[in-house]
């Protein structure tokens, strides 16, 4: 089963990717890994990459596209894949739609997980950080015994740049504009299976295995 995941920053996306590489048994292929992965190995791509990653500029479809043909090529994804960050344009979803046929494969269904922008917000801003220990908590759903000290150490609690509300803000706009086009180009090709992103994880983890037609024997 080969499978994209999609989903905005806060909607859990990392933790339904783990209970899916558990229960499907196949690999997650996350586009930032494999090219620090090429580029680490200086493969040729890699090298290619990391021309463009030291100047601080993004890296072109074709290299990525590249990289990725070459993970998917690999014995582990022979029964199934699950891509995790790629696409992110309707362009790098059709050159991805190339490569596969080139292969004899192509993607079965997108998973899309889906949770409305106040939720999200409430989720991401609500995160504080020890400054000493790094131990993280929520001011909703983990908030700290005393306000604004570690549990664990005593430390002074803080809120990263990314965890304040108008970077939330931000990163959710770039994600909706960047995404809303390959939500509409998947939902066209009749693969897109959206998902409530809300309730408990085995909840949300059911609603995928559903739509996959997979008994629910999540672990």
């Amino acid at each position: 089963m080969n499978l994209i995941l999609l989903g905005p920053p806060g909607a859990g996306k990392g933790t339904q990717a783990k209970l899916m590489i558990e229960n499907l048994n196949i690999p997650q292929i996350s586009t930032g890994d494999i090219l620090r992965e090429s580029v680490k190995n200086e493969t040729p791509l890699g090298i290619k990459a990391k021309s463009y990653m030291e100047k601080g500029l993004l890296v072109p479809d074709d290299i990525v596209i590249g990289i990725v043909e070459e993970r998917i090529s690999r014995e582990d994804c022979r029964n199934g894949f699950i891509l995790d960050g790629f696409p992110r344009t309707v362009a790098q979803a059709e050159a991805l739609e190339n490569v596969l046929k080139s292969m004899g494969k192509r993607i079965d269904h997108v998973i899309s997980i889906h949770v409305e922008k106040d939720e999200l917000i409430k989720r991401l801003s609500g995160r504080w950080t020890c400054k000493n220990c790094q131990e993280g908590y929520h001011e909703i759903f983990n908030p700290p015994k005393k306000s604004g000290i570690c549990d664990k150490c005593g430390g002074e609690l803080y809120q990263r740049e990314d965890d304040r509300e108008e970077t939330v803000r931000k990163r959710l706009q770039t994600y909706e504009s960047q995404t809303m086009p390959l939500i509409d180009y998947y939902r066209k090709k009749d693969i897109l299976r959206q998902i409530d992103g809300r309730g408990e994880i085995k909840e949300v983890f059911g609603r995928i295995l559903k739509v996959l037609n997979i008994g629910q024997e999540a672990r």
